[in-house]
């Protein structure tokens, strides 16, 4: 088993990602279909001045947005078609199991084969699940719905059990979470149960941290840097990170399409981009409860509302760059699994879009209370889950749990 778990983490390090988070449903909270997501996946493998490739998504779930039953997302038969690389999210929170996602999976194994387990790169089992029920979380969200890790580590055992011999059997686990739920030691288990790290980092909900644009870059590597030390040597993979272009000033944090171009520029381009798999939040906005938007385009056109070129100097300080090379285990560049966001129709609980909100504080079922660069828009999911709870709740028994909206 140790030796597995070794292969797996190599897997998790062996290639740099590129892409988006993407949700099942659209800002009206209708469900997205394969045609909506092919043209995410056609205009980010288009971008005018992108530093890379984008063709990589994550997803928050296995299950078709509303389907009353385990319908795979229309997402699969979109990335087979437009050949992008999918990390698969199964939602986790407010569920006493994960048996609708594994079935969902089962059936896409089934229906598309290798043209679909050939695409898939990783595979996080919940998504800011600590966050929601740490001190932080609950403050932001009393209602928020999230997991233990002896719950995580359960679903962890449940999903390696299902597809134990199968090809979706030799694809790396990981667990999404926001920094500080990394570094809070109730959490440890999970971290052993896993063979990469997922992270969220939103400097922009940093308060009282000096949030402003300036320092952006800063407040991204320390909490960058405490996570990587926090694993274990574990692959370390950046699943949501950006810079809303509108909306409300957060403390010092000022959005606006110049900010979001700086912090691209200065996160994205400095520390990430062809270094760190990396997941950007995000491509398009989905998130009708959030009033920071995070969209670096507009009604999907390839021609961003910023350049995305990469300029050739930084105003970040240099020795803030320095744990580039220590995210993934042996201390080479740092590449990992990330797992798009998506909505879905959980059992009780669906991930729905990718998250975008604040997150202040430490995940984890105890601890101090600390500012987290998660998005509390999204409450660590929590978003999703709340407004996808009522109307999935009435559809399909689900909770849309947008783990980025949390109220930071």
């Amino acid at each position: 088993m140790a030796a597995a778990a070794s292969i797996l983490a190599a897997g998790a390090s062996a290639q740099n990602y590129l892409g988006f988070n993407s949700g099942a449903t659209l800002a009206d909270r209708s469900a997205k279909f394969k045609a909506d997501f092919k043209a995410e996946f056609t205009t980010a493998q288009n971008l005018e001045g992108a530093p890379g490739n984008f063709n990589a998504v994550r997803l928050y779930t296995n299950i078709q947005a509303y389907a009353q039953d385990d319908t795979p997302i229309e997402a699969f038969e979109a990335a087979i078609e437009t050949n992008t690389s999918l990390l698969l999210g199964v939602w986790a929170s407010g569920t006493d199991n994960i048996d609708r996602e594994i079935a969902a999976l089962k059936r896409a194994v089934t229906t598309f084969g290798t043209k679909f387990t050939d695409r898939v790169i990783g595979i996080s089992i919940g998504s800011e699940d600590l966050y929601r029920i740490s001190v932080t979380g609950l403050k932001n969200d009393p209602k928020g719905v999230g997991a233990s890790p002896d719950v995580l580590v359960s679903f962890i055992n449940d999903f390696k059990k299902a597809f134990s011999g199968t090809a979706l059997g030799k694809i790396p686990v990981g667990h999404v979470d926001t920094w500080d739920s990394w570094t809070n030691g109730t959490n440890k288990a999970v971290i052993d149960a896993i063979d990469w790290v997922g992270v969220d980092e939103y400097p922009y909900y940093e308060n009282g941290k000096g949030n402003d644009i300036s320092n952006a870059g800063v407040l991204f590597d320390k909490a960058y840097d405490a996570t990587v030390g926090a694993v274990g040597g574990k692959p370390v993979w950046v699943t949501e990170t950006g810079w809303p272009y509108v909306g409300e000033n957060w403390d010092k944090a000022v959005p606006s399409v110049s900010n979001a171009q700086k912090y691209w520029q200065e996160v994205g381009c400095r520390k990430l981009f062809n270094k760190v798999p990396t997941f950007w939040y995000n491509l398009r906005d989905s998130n009708p409860d959030n009033t920071m938007k995070f969209a670096i385009t507009k009604n999907l056109s390839t021609k961003p509302m910023f350049d995305l070129t990469c300029p050739t100097t930084f105003d970040t300080p240099s020795a803030s760059a320095s744990s580039t090379s220590t995210a993934t285990a042996g201390g080479s560049s740092s590449t990992g699994v990330s797992a798009p966001s998506s909505t879905s129709t959980g059992t009780t609980t669906t991930g729905t879009d990718s998250g975008t909100g604040t997150t202040t504080g430490n995940t984890g079922t105890a601890g101090t209370t600390t500012s987290s660069s998660a998005n509390p828009a999204k409450t660590g999911g929590a978003e999703l889950s709340k407004t996808f709870s009522a109307s999935l709740a009435l559809l399909a028994g689900a909770v849309w749990s947008f783990a980025w909206l949390r109220s930071h």
